[in-house]
């Protein structure tokens, strides 16, 4: 019988131990994840800026043509030391007071499922919002769009049609 009592006793303490270990996680993200300010996509665009409501409240007149893209490896959000220098530009660009801020768009190729696509696009944009951030520009002027395999640069279906496809796009406004 004194047996029967330890490994119930056991029982319980075991029961506990991993309810108050597993039932008490926090809810809030960490603050660890892409940055201290846990601002994923940037903050909220002012409001003299002419939005395009189809496009989640976005300026509609953001300028692509003014930096280059950058371009990530095959599964990769990390921004390469070749690519950095479209980053810096940008940077430099923006802490002149050039343009009140930047959309970075994440992009990838068509190999994957869509929303694996739109996961990696994200983590693209907000590596290079990071990196941008670290440059000095300001948190709340850049923001994070990811459009995963939805808008290719090159329709092909060969590495070299997705390596152009794995990019970041800057969309200055």
């Amino acid at each position: 019988m004194n047996m029967k009592i330890f490994k119930f006793l056991f029982f319980v303490v075991l029961t506990v131990s991993i309810t108050t270990l597993t039932g008490c996680r926090s809810k809030r993200p960490s603050a660890d994840l892409y940055g201290s300010d846990n601002m994923y996509g940037g903050s909220i665009i002012d409001d003299d800026i002419q939005l395009n409501p189809d496009n989640m409240g976005l300026p509609m007149d953001g300028d692509r043509s003014l930096f280059a893209p950058v371009m990530f490896a095959y599964d990769s959000s990390q921004v390469n030391r070749e690519e950095a220098a479209k980053v810096e530009a940008v940077a430099k660009y923006l802490n002149k007071g050039k343009a009140q801020g930047v959309i970075v768009e994440g992009h990838g190729d068509e190999r994957g499922s869509r929303e694996y696509n739109l996961a990696l696009g994200e983590r693209r944009a907000l590596a290079v919002r990071d990196y941008l951030i670290s440059l000095g520009v300001e948190a709340s002027s850049v923001q994070t769009k990811s459009l995963g395999e939805e808008m290719p640069e090159n329709m092909g279906h060969d590495e070299g049609a997705w390596r152009m496809n794995r990019r970041g796009v800057f969309a200055i406004y």
